[in-house]
This record gives C-alpha cells, structure tokens and sequence, in this order.
C-alpha cells in the first residue's frame, strides 16, 4: 500500500490499473479527460499494454469497451455527462446484454455549467438503464469504488455507472493504493449469441432477466460498505446525502453531526437504510449534487406523509452546484462569507488564444458575409465556439456536437441563404460525418467550414481521430474534390481566404473549406519539449 496525492480522475484511473484493467475507452471531454491522460503516461499501463488510444466518439468508446468486456476482460469508458447522450444507444442495451469481464462507465457531470452546454445529472441514465451506480464522496472513495467495482460488476453480471462531478474530478486528495492484479485471461462467455444478439424473441428474456436482477441490486445496495448510516441524538430532522454532497455537509459539523444521516454513495436506493431513518425522524433534508433524483424517490418510496426539504421545495436550488454554504443555509445555520469578490475586479469572459488560426477564419467569414443579407453561421462545440463573443459575434447558434451542419442543412432546406456551418476537426469526426452525408445525398445549398487546428484543442491537445485525413474523408463521402478548398488562415493570405470563401459561397452545392493551422498551443509545447 502506498500514499499519493491523486486527483479524483487520477484516483479512477490509477484504481482501474491497479484492478487489473485492459483498456480504457474515450473521447476528451471536461472534466473526464485526466482519466485517460493519466492511464496513457502511466509506465505501468504501457508495460501491460493497456489500451489507450482516444476513440472518434463516445458512442465508439462505449462499443470498443463492451466489446473488451465480450472477450472477458476489463474494460473502463470515460466521458463527459452530455457524452453519455452520444453513447446512449449501446449503453442502454449493454443493460440488457450484461458484460462477461468487468465494466465501469464513468460518467463526470458539470453541475453549475463549468464547461458544458447542460448540467444533466447521469444517475437519471443509470436508473433509466436500471444498472448498479456508484457516486463517490472521496477521492479514496473513488479508488475504492473502481478498485472493487470490477469485481462487483463481475460478481452481479451488469456494467457500473459511476458517477463524479466537476469538483470530484479536479480536486486533490490523499489516497492510499491496493496491490496491483493480474489482467484477466481473454475468455468469450460461451452463452455469448443468447445475450450478445438482442433479436426481440432474445431481447424480451434478457430484459426479464434485466428486471429479476433488481432485488440482487438492492441487497447489494443494503450491504454495501459505501451506504453508511450515522445516529444522532436530534430526531427532529433526518438528513439523506450522496455523493461529494457528504462533504458539504461534514465540513458544517466538523466535530460531528447534529441529526442523523444517511450517506448513500451506492445505487439502486437502499430502501430499509431509508426506512430506518425515515421511521425515527419528524422531517428529513436531502442534500445531492445535480437534480433531486433521490428526493424524487423518496416521495414515492414513504409510506407516510413526512415532509421533506431539498431541491424541490425551494429549500436548495435547483440549478448549479451546491457548496458548504448552501448546504449550511438548508440547515438553518448563519454562515459569514468571508471572501466577498471585490467590485473592482471585472468579470472576463473566455477568448480564443492569440495567435489562433479560428480568428483568421473568423475574421475573413465575417467580412465575406457583411455582402449577404440574411446569411446565417452555425457552430459547433470547440474552441471555435468562441466565436460568438466578441469582437466577433460570427456565430448564431451552438446546440451539441455535430449539430452545425446539420442545422445548416435544416436552415439551408428552409430557404435561408448562405447557409454556413463552422465546426472544428475533432467535432467532426466524432459527428460531424453523417451530417455530411446527408447534405450530399440532397445536394443542400451549403458552405461548411472544418476550421483544422490538427488536434482536440479544448480539452488540452489530445489527438484528432481526422488529421490528415480530412480531404480525403469529404471526398469519401461524395463532396466534389474542386469544391475541398484548403486553407492556411493568416494574415498575408487574408484576401485569398475571403475570395475563396466567396466562390464556394456562390457555388449551389455542398463546399467544404478547411483553414489547416495548427493549434498555438500544441505549436508552443512542441517547441519548448524541443529545447529540452
């Protein structure tokens, strides 16, 4: 056993190597993305040759993952919460399939919106796919949780949902590591085709066995180390916590607590943990990071009428995350904000770094379509969405991955003209590609901009499953090769840039311009790592 200092996503993955993982799965998304760095510079990964290369999308990631968990071994998917939209199809039935060797999803959800376009609560999907979660409090919790999860998930059959947030993800705590275990044999379940074909006549059975699991769920839930009861000598109130939630609250009992409470940090609910409490106390409080998915249960799991406080009542917000401060408030205690943000100090929004071949792009787009009454741009999720503060404001919408050329097409089928879509390499490979496809197959009226910077550029610099291929990938898929304009976006080739947007713009036809420069920050570290 050994003491480090881990973040959580370095907690998660470090467990995972240390229980014996043999790939992990992934396309970069904040704040999941160390948990993939990590295992791909860890000496130990490279010396068992755990896989680690960075999938198109989340929806591949989660394939390739089942797919290793088919042949028997361990397998961990990574993602961000809005990833868990892309991968939903294969998650869903992976349910129903169950896995052979083990299988965790981490999902990080982004409560208060740190980098995302939602704060969707990934529980809603465990409980929807009625799948074992996990949500730890800790960074040594999440160890744990991953450490033991592989053997859990083994154990019941079905894959594991865990669940962090942002905080989860990006905070450091002291954690003490477990003996390192052989990686599992390959081995193929040899009921394989009565649950891996999900024919409905095959389907309906594995869904039946899907829903005689339950009760195994539960009683794990019940005995699980990770639900923890704590007594207390005040009745009056009974107080219900998951997950990081737990730490909001002990920080405002630092010498212990006042009322009783029930830490859950294992799911499906563990319905007589609840019952006890619920039995013993006149109202109860529950205090959870995201939507009040617990709070919503138990309004149907009580079978008395007991008020309950939390999201839904108003006695904590709805949106954003919570902190000790709100947390104390819920419990009716004064809390003195100590460190107030001076009036002086101005609120900056995000800007695309200096240097930065979007603004090139962006600059010659806007001046090109300052001749266009009507002309509309529709982005996409990157960097590049940047955009649409100033001094450009040159987009009109952003709405989720891939979704810029698809609106456009919509927009284009509409009437609107010009119909621009800016979406960026990584974006487009990931799910920029279909909607392609479908915009040759009609032969739409409209002028897409890949704005290459060679890498992942928003969430650090990670390989982009197109580079170098972009060209080739358009022509694949039916765009006119006269009509793959390349670009370098600079300042001296300002004017060609803006002819050449021109001409596709009149073109009545699916165009493709691709501005290729490289990213200025991969650029930098390459040319510090150089001197070294």
């Amino acid at each position: 056993m050994e003491k480090h200092l881990f973040l959580g996503d370095e907690a998660i993955a470090q467990a995972a190597i240390d229980a014996g993982l043999s790939g992990v799965y992934a396309y970069p998304g904040t704040p999941s993305t160390e948990i993939t760095e990590y295992i791909q510079s860890s000496p130990i990964a490279k010396e068992r040759g755990i896989h680690s290369r960075w999938c198109a999308n989340e929806k591949t990631a989660m394939e390739a993952a089942l797919g290793m968990s088919y042949a028997g071994k361990r397998s961990l998917c990574c993602m961000k919460h809005v990833g868990m939209n892309v991968a939903a199809d294969c998650f869903m039935n992976a349910a129903m399939s169950g896995i052979n060797g083990g299988m965790i999803i981490v999902t990080a959800d982004d409560p208060s919106m740190h980098s995302s376009q939602n704060e969707q609560d990934n529980r809603v999907y465990g409980n929807f796919a009625m799948i074992p979660m996990l949500e730890p409090s800790s960074q040594q919790e999440a160890y744990d949780m991953v450490y033991h999860g592989f053997e859990l998930s083994e154990r019941l059959g079905y894959p594991i949902l865990l669940r962090i947030t942002t905080r989860m993800a990006h905070s450091r705590a002291g954690v003490v590591t477990q003996e390192l275990k052989p990686q599992n044999p390959m081995h193929c379940p040899e009921d394989g085709r009565q649950r891996y074909i999900l024919l409905p006549a095959l389907a309906r059975k594995r869904y039946q066995a899907l829903i005689a699991a339950q009760p195994v769920f539960e009683e794990a839930s019940e005995n699980s180390p990770y639900n923890i009861y704590y007594d207390a000598p005040n009745r009056k109130l009974g107080i219900i916590t998951t997950g990081i939630a737990f730490n909001y609250l002990s920080e405002n009992y630092p010498d212990g607590f006042e009322y009783p409470v029930l830490k859950i940090t294992q799911y499906p609910v563990p319905r007589k943990m609840i019952g006890r409490l619920v039995a013993s106390c006149d109202e109860i409080l529950v205090l959870e990071e995201g939507y009040p998915v617990v709070e919503q249960q138990l309004k149907g799991i009580l079978s008395i009428d007991l008020t309950v406080h939390g999201r839904l009542d108003g006695t904590l917000r709805r949106d954003g995350e919570l902190t000790p401060d709100a947390v104390g408030k819920a419990l009716g205690k004064t809390i003195t904000q100590y460190y107030a943000t001076p009036e002086v100090v101005e609120q900056r929004p995000p800007a695309l770094c200096q240097g930065c071949g979007h603004r090139d792009m962006y600059e010659a787009l806007n001046e090109v379509l300052k001749e266009y009454e009507g002309a509309k741009v529709f982005g996409d999720i990157g960097c590049y969405t940047l955009g649409a503060l100033p001094p450009f404001r040159a987009i009109d919408t952003c709405i989720d991955m891939g979704s810029s050329i698809t609106m456009a097409k919509g927009a284009a089928d509409a009437g609107v003209y010009p119909a621009v879509s800016v979406i960026g390499d990584s974006t487009f490979t990931h799910s920029g590609m279909t909607g392609l496809l479908d915009c040759v197959n009609e032969n739409t009226n409209i002028t897409i901009v890949i704005s290459d910077n060679e890498t992942t550029a928003m969430t650090g610099g990670q390989d982009s499953a197109g580079t170098g291929r972009l060209e080739s990938i358009c022509a694949g898929i039916g765009v006119a090769p006269e009509h793959i304009r390349v670009m370098v976006p600079l300042k001296k080739n300002y004017e060609e840039m803006k002819q050449i947007i021109r001409e596709e713009l009149e073109y009545k036809g699916v165009s493709v311009l691709i501005p290729r420069r490289e990213c200025i920050q991969t650029l930098t570290r390459k040319k510090r790592a150089s001197k070294k």
